[in-house]
């Protein structure tokens, strides 16, 4: 998966848009307000940071040279992925389906309602 591929994929989720909070530099794809994924447009190489359950966090970092505690985040919750890394882009897409379930299981009943959750 490359840049667009991602940015497609995480901008079909229900809910799904993007921004530039942190810079014209870094990509921040949300659900409603909250941010389930961050990309650095500059760095190279290229990775993505993607909230994790922190159990499955450090599995995921053991198995994968490309997955990486989170960049600048809180690295008990978030993992950069390198995106051109060891695995395949099925996982690449669980991981962010993975990432944007954990941030919707916190919105409000409501919001959930909203996105046909």
């Amino acid at each position: 998966m490359d840049i667009e591929d991602i940015r497609a994929y995480c901008l079909a989720k229900p809910g799904g848009s993007e921004d530039f909070p942190f810079g014209e530099d870094v990509l921040a794809f949300r659900v409603l307000d909250k941010i389930f994924a961050l990309i650095n447009l500059e760095k190279v190489p290229t990775f993505i940071n993607l909230k994790c359950d922190p159990e499955r966090a450090v599995d995921l970092r053991a198995r994968y040279q490309s997955v990486k505690p989170g960049y600048h985040m809180n690295k008990r919750h978030w993992n950069s992925v390198y995106i051109d890394g060891d695995h395949s882009p099925d996982e690449l897409r669980d991981w962010i389906d993975h990432s944007y379930e954990l941030v919707t299981s916190k919105l409000t009943k409501a919001d959930r309602k909203s996105l046909g959750l």
